[in-house]
């Protein structure tokens, strides 16, 4: 099967992640979207990682349940050890031999890849689809980008044509934070649990 891997921090999950998820399905045919929080990113501040990321996990369960091609990854919040991309899609590849995996990122991570660890490992282990967003990124330097980088490293990069994702999750949290209503920008069982749990506030 062909297989898109959405991975962050879904804190919270919110309707854009889930609008880019059914872009990367219906545009590359692909047959399902796992959907992969981060237990430990290398880039986060990971002091309260332990029920964090399972409570992370069950919003993203909450908001996936509808779809049926949309799945849940726990394989990353399981792991005690930072996760590296291309050591989580080469674990993906020998596990399921019988998949091809699709990595789905944002404008920004494709600029910055080539800082990831050990870049030339992701870009061998999938085929990376780039979302573009034209309120941000001129198309044409997004696709010398893609070019460059799968002429450097024979990478098969792909743009993924979105539309603008109209808030962010840690703008999300600030408006829980202050009480305002997110009901536009989350799945209503998210947005109950997070009611529920009071999550944000303090």
């Amino acid at each position: 099967m062909k297989i898109g891997i959405m991975g962050g921090t879904f804190d919270p999950i919110h309707n854009g992640h889930l609008m880019l998820g059914e872009y990367a399905y219906r545009q590359f045919k692909l047959d399902e979207i796992w959907y992969m929080p981060n237990g430990c990113p290398p880039h986060k501040n990971n002091a309260k990682i332990g029920s964090e990321a399972l409570t992370r996990a069950l919003m993203v369960e909450l908001a996936i349940k509808d779809k049926e091609y949309f799945a849940l990854q726990d394989y990353e919040i399981k792991k005690n050890t930072v996760s590296y991309s291309y050591a989580t899609l080469e674990h993906f590849n020998e596990k399921y031999k019988e998949h091809s995996f699709y990595f789905i990122i944002g404008a920004d991570s494709l600029f910055s890849i080539e800082r990831w660890v050990n870049p030339e490992r992701v870009l061998k282990a999938c085929t990376i689809l780039a979302a573009y967003r034209d309120d941000k990124n001129n198309r044409g330097v997004m696709e010398e980008q893609i070019k460059g980088l799968n002429q450097k490293y024979n990478a098969d990069i792909r743009l993924l044509e979105t539309p603008v994702m109209p808030i962010s999750s840690s703008e999300l949290r600030e408006m829980i934070k202050k009480n305002k209503n997110v009901s536009d920008h989350i799945p209503k069982a998210v947005e109950d649990y997070i009611k529920a749990n009071r999550l944000y506030i303090d």
